[in-house]
Order: C-alpha cells, then structure tokens, then sequence
C-alpha cells in the first residue's frame, strides 16, 4: 500500500475572526462620552443618550456591522445605559429597564412605521404583479430612439414610478435592467458615454425625485414621523408635493443638461432602442386582472393622499393601509401573505423603528434640548434669519452626508438635533416648514456611490466609475443646494415654509 495515499490530509487552518475596527472606534466614542464631565443643565440621562447616539453615528459611518444589527446593539444599549439611570423627576428613582427597553421600542407604535411598512408593502406587489416593469416599458415605448430622448424617458419612467412605488430601491432595482436592455438594444458599449448618462440619470434622478414626494423614500417618512412626535404637526402628502416637485422638475432638467454635457454621447440617433422596448412590452403580454386592480387601488391611493385635509381628513397612513387590505383580500387582492413575505426587507423596518426610538428618546431625556441650545449659542444660529439658518443646516447635512450610506439613519441621527435647534432659535421661523426643507437635503446623495443604495444598484451595472459619478454629483449637489437657497428666498417664503 502506498505510504503517501494513508498519510491523513492536513486539517485547514481556521480563518482568524476579526472584529471591524468600526466597532472599537464606535465603543472608544460611547465611553469617551460618558467620561465626559457632567454640564450642570444636562441630566444624566441626556448624556448617556448622547454616548448612545456617538455610538451609533460611528457605527453608521463605518458601516462595522449591519443596519439591522446595530439596531439591536442600540436597542441593548438604551435598555441598559438608561434603565440604570436616575430619572428626570426624580434624581433618586432609576428609569429600570422594564422603561428603558419601552423607550428603545417606542418607535415601533410610530404611525411613521406603519407607513414605511405599508409602502414596503405596496413595493412588493408592484413586483409581485409586475404592473412596475410594465409602467416602466410602458413610459420607455412613448420615447423615441435619439439619445436626449432616452434620457428623457429614463426620467419620466423615474417620475411615474415615484408616484407608485414607495422605495427608492425598488424603483431602481427595477428601472435598471430594463435600462440595460434599452443600452444592449442600442449597440453600445457598456462603458460608452451612452450607457453611463442612462445610468446616472437613473441613480441620480431617484435621489432627485426622493425630494418631490413624501412617500417616494423612507427618510420621508421618519421626516413626518419626526415632526409629529417633536412639533405636534406634519405637513400632508399634498402640501409636500406642492414645495417639493418644483425643485423636482428644475433639477431634473439641470441634470439632463449636465449629462449631455458632460458625458456626451458617442451618437445623436440609435436605431433599434424603441423597437427593443416595445418587443420586451409584448413579451409582457396584456395587462392582466391583477395589475388592473392594482392600478386601480394606486390611483385610488394617489386620489387620498393628494385630498388629505382638503376633501377628507383621513391620514396617509390609514389611508395607505385601507389600500393594503384590498390588495390582500381574496379574490380581489392580488397578492397573499405567502407572495409578499420574501419580498419585503423586514430589516428596514427594525432600523426604521428603532431610529424613532433614537430620536424620541433625545427628546425625553433632554439630550435634544441641550445639544440643540449648545448650537445655538456656539454658533450664532440665534442672530442668523431663516434664510441664513436654512443656508447653514442645510450645508452642514449635505457635508455630513458624505459620511453616511443611508439617509435613514442620517435622518435618525441628525434630523431630532436640528429640529431642536430650530425649536430653540428666537424670531419667527416655521419650524415645521424648514424641518420639511432640511427633510429635502437629507436625500442630497448625489456624490458618492455609496450615499444611497439606488445608486449602488446602477453602480453594479459598470457602465460609469466613482469619478464619472461624482463629477455629475458634485455639480447637481452645488446647483441644488443654490436653488434651494433661490426657493427657500421666495417660492417656500410665500408658501409659509419659511
């Protein structure tokens, strides 16, 4: 027998597990927060929501771990580090952790929630029907077969389905390979000028289109969530299309012209697009049933939202659920538990939840308060007009932007503190209007990749690089930013906004 063959095969080396480093810098912040001297006007309570939300900012950053696990980590963290502090009311009495952990919860009775849930929802049964691809080729098939004209289509495709679809990253998620085929169609290289305009057009639209309507985006939704819980109002679906979809369409067609600038396409007409389109719309078949209805109940749902407080004072979220249980009844829906369950990112609404939790419980512990007067007064905010102040928060979170891969948790993290600084400022600022203006330069993703997932997506399609990417960014980002300014100076102000 030979030797060699009974010899036993050598055992693998197992891989060394490493922890992130994010995680340590995030820890290294939690405590040096709560090392901190202890200000006379900040409860203790307030302080250790700040090392908590130091924690979570870096942790968000770095991305060291998941969206869903760090919401648990936050979770655990305000159940511990609060329930084991003394109380407002009384310094003697600690919160417990029975109350911490339903603080860390609260977020999860939030109608802002169960609009995010519900509009997850409707995302799933547009893809489930398909009725999404079908509006999309639908839209592309009125187009015709020159460049401009794609891009133009890209958009309006953009547009309708931020009507429809309540999740940037379905709308992409479905636009982009139907995008793809109009790019193969036209004979061109995947890395040609052609195939990136597409593509960034179609990433960057989205983020463009985040802005024109309130249930285009989940940051959104925490924005009016926010607003209800901190100021005790919100501005309805209707009131922010109207400040909204100007600054839309504007920027929209500034990104249009900045594509064709600055990508110029190899060719003016390219044969065989459209007819691509309309071959993949009758591989469709007809409409079916399903879709009908479906169509049918978004409309419906369009109707409600846009009416709220003028023909009926039905909420969006109560609204958006009573479309729910149409679709989901039998024979009439079009989709049951089982065919959407796999179809919905349930993560999202963990983090979700727990970045309301995050910001209510700043507001309850007085760390809002404080962090938003120690602005004030640092800063000089207290002697700015709203114009300035909008200018500088602004500003401030489109820089800090750069640094986060989801507006959801920059919304969390930063969107209480500003709403406190706002609530804090002397004069006569409308602090719901301008929260809804900041709530607008929260989906400035515009620079990098990575700022939103819709522009991961198209960046997985390899038709465009980083630098491509944020030489368009850079500009839509500076123009957008000064139309804001030019709006929040007359359009906002004769709204009220201001």
């Amino acid at each position: 027998m030979n030797s060699l063959a009974a010899a036993p095969a050598p055992k693998p080396t197992p891989e060394r597990v490493r922890l992130p480093v994010g995680l340590f810098a995030a820890l290294a912040a939690l405590v040096a927060v709560l090392l901190l001297p202890l200000p006379a006007e900040l409860p203790v309570a307030g302080q250790r929501m700040l090392a908590i939300l130091a924690f979570a900012v870096v942790i968000w950053i770095t991305e060291a771990v998941s969206y869903e696990a760090s919401a648990i980590m936050i979770t655990a963290l305000m159940a511990f580090l609060i329930g084991t502090a003394p109380t407002l009311a009384d310094p003697g009495l600690a919160y417990g952790t029975s109350a911490a952990i339903g603080m860390a919860l609260s977020g999860f009775s939030n109608s802002a929630l169960a609009l995010v849930a519900g509009a997850l929802f409707i995302a799933a049964a547009m893809t489930h029907t398909g009725l999404d691809k079908r509006i999309a080729l639908v839209t592309l098939s009125r187009v015709g077969t020159t460049t401009r004209r794609a891009l133009l289509g890209a958009t309006a495709v953009i547009v309708v389905l931020s009507l429809l679809v309540p999740s940037a990253t379905a709308r992409s998620a479905c636009v982009v390979p139907i995008m793809m085929g109009v790019i193969a169609a036209f004979g061109v290289e995947k890395r040609s000028n052609i195939a990136a305009g597409l593509m960034i057009v179609v990433a960057q639209g989205t983020s463009i289109w985040n802005v024109g309507i309130q249930t285009a985006a989940a940051q959104n939704l925490l924005t009016v969530g926010f607003m209800e819980k901190m100021l005790g109002e919100r501005v309805t679906w209707s009131d922010w299309l109207v400040a909204g979809v100007p600054w839309a369409v504007i920027m929209s067609a500034v990104l249009l012209v900045l594509v064709l600038k600055m990508l110029p396409p190899e060719s003016d007409s390219i044969a065989g697009g459209k007819e691509a389109v309309e071959r993949s719309l009758a591989d469709l078949g007809p409409t079916t049933p399903a879709q009908k209805r479906l169509m049918i109940v978004m409309i419906g749902l369009l109707a409600l939202w846009a009416t709220e407080g003028k023909l009926h004072r039905f909420d969006t979220t109560s609204t958006t659920y009573a479309g729910l249980v149409v679709l989901m009844l039998p024979r009439i829906g079009v989709m049951t538990w089982k065919d959407v369950q796999s179809r919905i990112p349930w993560g999202t609404i963990i983090v979700f939840g727990v970045g309301i939790s995050l910001g209510t419980a700043l507001l309850t512990t007085q760390a809002g308060q404080w962090l938003g007067s120690q602005v004030v007064t640092r800063t000089g905010l207290d002697v700015l007009g709203p114009l300035a102040v909008l200018a500088v928060l602004t500003a401030f979170l489109i820089l800090i932007h750069l640094g986060f891969a989801s507006a959801t948790a920059l919304t969390s993290a930063m969107l209480p503190i500003l709403i406190s600084v706002l609530q804090t400022l002397p004069g006569d600022i409308n602090a719901v209007g301008m929260t809804m203006l900041l709530g607008f330069a929260v989906s400035f993703g515009f620079i990098l990749p990575i700022n939103a997932p819709q522009n991961m997506v198209c960046m997985g399609t390899e038709t465009f690089n980083a630098r491509q990417f944020a030489k368009v960014g850079i500009v839509i980002t500076i123009a957008g930013y000064l139309l804001m300014l030019l709006m929040g100076a007359t359009y906002w102000r004769w709204l009220g906004w201001m």
